[in-house]
């Protein structure tokens, strides 16, 4: 009898109350419901650490994946609410110098970063970080199918050597013969050893014109992408080179490959889940 009427002392108040504030004892029941429990956008962000990265337009896309309607307008209004809000910084990421007196080859992509399949237009080129034993550097190959890194080497050194081993690395990871692969005109692509490696892979070179930046701007964004969402956030001039090339390693062929919302993909699909997809497709 003393629980009944406890029970029913509680509903008159929340009667009451409510009445007061002029809402339903529904929607304030229902409330309560969904106290404590973190947000949709909230969950996004504790899948993974590297998401505390993500802007209105990749959260807005991990909604509608989960098949969450919501306006950009509102997304963003919650993100300002919670100093979520990135300001973009990017910066020139190429290391490399112009031979000018290498047999130059032909701009052939003009900036077009796009492909109609996989493995038919690479992008490559070197950039690095300080380390507490020295400088690391990291060449890399993108797909411009996906914007997949598909070719990856990291050492101590930007010899021409590690742009062989990131080019290679990508070929037997992909099966791939014949692309276009495009980089700017650095002493390392334009190597007799490099282009010899290309020619064994039946590569077509394309390359920057010299000063034009932004003939490579998609390899650039990549790595200014790296820089900014990880390598700047934490103190990798007191970490020893080979934490840090485990956490390069880990951000690009784990994360950014596998995880990571992607907005130029369509649905914002990570590029190697893009690229699974298509083939899924052509079958």
């Amino acid at each position: 009898m003393y629980e009944y009427i406890t029970l029913r002392r509680e509903r008159f108040c929340v009667h009451a109350m409510c009445r007061v504030v002029k809402v339903s004892e529904s929607g304030y029941y229902r409330s309560l419901q969904s106290a404590g429990k973190p947000k949709p956008w909230q969950e996004i962000y504790n899948e993974n650490p590297d998401n505390d990265n993500y802007g209105v337009g990749r959260i807005l896309l991990a909604l509608t994946q989960r098949g969450i309607a919501v306006s950009r307008s509102s997304v963003r209004r919650a993100m300002n609410r919670g100093g979520l809000l990135h300001r973009s910084s990017r910066r020139s990421s190429s290391l490399t110098k112009a031979d000018l007196a290498a047999q130059k080859a032909e701009n052939l992509i003009h900036r077009d970063f796009t492909a109609d399949a996989p493995n038919r237009k690479w992008l490559t080129d070197i950039t690095q970080i300080q380390c507490q034993d020295g400088k690391l550097y990291i060449a890399a190959v993108l797909d411009c199918y996906n914007r997949e890194i598909v070719g990856l080497a990291m050492d101590d050194n930007m010899k021409k050597e590690l742009c062989i081993r990131a080019f290679r690395s990508a070929c037997q990871a992909q099966g791939a013969y014949g692309m276009t692969l495009h980089s700017d005109r650095g002493c390392q692509f334009t190597s007799s050893s490099f282009r010899k490696v290309l020619a064994q892979y039946g590569a077509v070179q394309s390359m920057s014109g010299t000063g034009h930046c932004y003939d490579n701007a998609r390899m650039e964004s990549f790595f200014a992408t790296l820089k900014k969402e990880k390598l700047y956030r934490i103190r990798t001039e007191q970490m020893p080179m080979a934490q840090v090339k485990n956490i390069v390693f880990r951000y690009i062929m784990t994360y950014y490959n596998r995880r990571r919302i992607y907005t130029a993909n369509p649905g914002g699909l990570p590029p190697a889940t893009y690229r699974q997809a298509a083939r899924g497709l052509a079958a």
